[in-house]
């Protein structure tokens, strides 16, 4: 059975799950079999950006690296917007260049990610990771060709009864992705909630997430 995890910041190991492990460029682990890599607005150094865009270009060549990130925007941080923006900026044209999916973070700036998008004409997929908004921004995100992950707030939802779950199974299934980030709970957790929220099998939701893996990452090891 096949489980794929769209985003996550420490690694199972486990014969079923091909995990996209979260990765930054001066802490890298070279024994995860996949992963991302990305400067996350949080982390931004300005002195050290250019440096760090230099080692995440290096590492988009190798085969078990599928994507860019986490990056994104993030407006409830100190570190200045238009700062991250130039960086955001630059990943995704690095992205773009290297023909490699996106894993953004987005806090409060949805507008903007998508502005960024159809201004520097991105066509590589864009992943919003930890989606937990309403249906007006997903129509909005959807229309703009951008895929939703799901995890830790689905996770939430369905234990607090919340509108997420309906929101996630209004989805359509060929944007969908599952992820754990940093809960304890393992994907397979997800999954089942998952399947819950659609009315449909474990079974079904793994195909539903392998053929939008494979569509998005054009990898076939699987």
């Amino acid at each position: 059975m096949f489980f794929f995890n769209l985003h996550t910041h420490k690694g199972t190991n486990q014969a079923n799950v091909t995990e996209l492990v979260n990765q930054y460029p001066r802490e890298f682990d070279s024994e995860i079999p996949y992963y991302s890599i990305g400067i996350h607005p949080w982390y931004i150094d300005k002195e050290q950006v250019e440096a760090d865009l230099a080692i995440i270009e290096t590492k988009l060549k190798e085969r078990n690296c599928l994507a860019v990130g986490e990056c994104g925007l993030d407006k409830r941080i100190e570190i200045p917007l238009d700062l991250q923006q130039i960086v955001f900026e630059k990943q995704l044209l690095l992205a773009q260049k290297c023909n490699k999916p996106v894993v953004i973070h987005c806090v409060a700036a949805f507008q903007e990610i998508i502005e960024t998008k159809k201004r520097l004409l991105i066509s590589v997929p864009m992943i919003i990771h930890g989606f937990s908004k309403n249906e007006q921004l997903v129509k909005q995100l959807l229309d703009n060709g951008f895929y939703l992950s799901f995890g830790k707030y689905l996770l939430q939802s369905r234990s607090l009864g919340t509108a997420l779950e309906t929101v996630f199974k209004n989805v359509p299934n060929n944007r969908i992705f599952l992820e754990t980030d940093t809960v304890e709970e393992g994907i397979e957790k997800v999954y089942e909630v998952a399947a819950n929220c659609k009315e449909i099998s474990i079974v079904a939701m793994q195909e539903i997430v392998r053929s939008n893996f494979t569509a998005v990452f054009n990898n076939k090891h699987q």
